[in-house]
């Protein structure tokens, strides 16, 4: 795991400089605008640098003897790469082009679906204090993509300043792997459950990124990467929260469901996203209208600095 991750951090920063450069002359930048905290045009194909590191992280996973039962039925891998270059994909288009928001949606609902086609889906659900839940195929499908469309859009909505999204999804995907860890060491997880290479395989991507996408960032992430992101946190969480049905997994209550601690993580920029969607419902806005009222842009208008603002958030995370 500690070869997997830093093949991905490595990788990952390799490949920023020569997108940086392809980035400039196609004119794929993100120009200055009164929703953005930029001043200078940026370079926008960020996530194509994170995807290329996730693919060579993984890659690498498959030559390692130690890793060989997570590749023994490589479906789930599979399956995870396709749903996470769809991703990437409609993300990149609609950083270039900017698709309609219902297109957007459908691109999400694509990716999650990949997943339920290889059988990563949260079969398994628990509910603290009210105990342990079989879901039926159909009902494991629908909250699977429902679960992948709502972290994709988690991780856009808190990309915001420099730094800010990379940096989280990060600490989330490194603390979610540790827990993995945990249950690996214990005996609960399946050595072939795909989840904590995954999420160990993102937090390396984000770590390569990151020198780049602090402020001043040289490069942002886009839509392609904040998406794909999101689909790899949520792919990671299903397959180590959805997937056991073993009934002891720990010593604190929130241990005994899995799926709550994505959750708990994410705390911040869920509560973000809420009230964004409530602050653009209560002013009939549309969801995906764009605004600067978000947790970042509060505490920057609290007289905190571009860095200090990330530094909190991260803190919070």
């Amino acid at each position: 795991y500690l070869a997997v991750v830093l093949i991905a951090s490595v990788v990952t920063a390799l490949a920023v400089p020569p997108l940086r450069v392809l980035s400039r002359r196609a004119d794929a930048m993100a120009h200055p605008s009164d929703r953005s905290v930029h001043a200078e045009p940026t370079p926008l194909l960020g996530g194509t640098a994170l995807l290329i590191g996730v693919l060579a992280g993984l890659g690498s996973a498959w030559f390692f003897g130690d890793l060989s039962e997570v590749f023994a039925t490589p479906g789930n891998v599979i399956g995870v790469i396709a749903a996470a270059v769809v991703m990437w994909l409609i993300g990149l288009v609609d950083d270039l082009r900017d698709i309609s928001p219902p297109a957007k949606v459908a691109g999400m609902v694509l990716s999650g679906s990949l997943l339920t086609l290889v059988g990563l889906t949260i079969i398994y659900f628990r509910v603290p204090f009210l105990g342990f839940t079989v879901l039926p195929p159909d009902l494991s499908s629908l909250v699977t993509v429902v679960w992948v469309v709502g972290m994709a859009n988690v991780v856009n909505l808190i990309d915001g300043l420099d730094g800010l999204a990379a940096g989280i999804v990060a600490i989330a995907s490194g603390a979610f792997f540790l827990y993995g860890w945990a249950l690996l060491d214990e005996g609960v997880l399946d050595p072939a459950n795909v989840g904590p290479l995954v999420a160990i395989v993102t937090a390396g991507a984000c770590i390569g990124f990151l020198p780049f996408n602090f402020n001043p960032a040289s490069i942002f992430m886009g839509d392609s990467g904040a998406l794909m992101l999101g689909v790899l946190l949520a792919s990671s969480t299903i397959a180590v929260g959805g997937q056991s049905d073993d009934p002891f997994s720990g010593q604190a209550w929130f241990f005994f469901a899995p799926l709550i601690l994505p959750l708990v993580i994410l705390a911040v920029p869920l509560i973000d996203t809420v009230f964004a969607i409530l602050r653009r419902a209560t002013k009939r806005q549309g969801v995906a209208t764009a605004d600067k009222a978000h947790l970042h842009h509060r505490l920057m208008d609290l007289g905190h600095g571009h860095r200090r603002a990330v530094f909190i958030m991260w803190a919070w995370t």
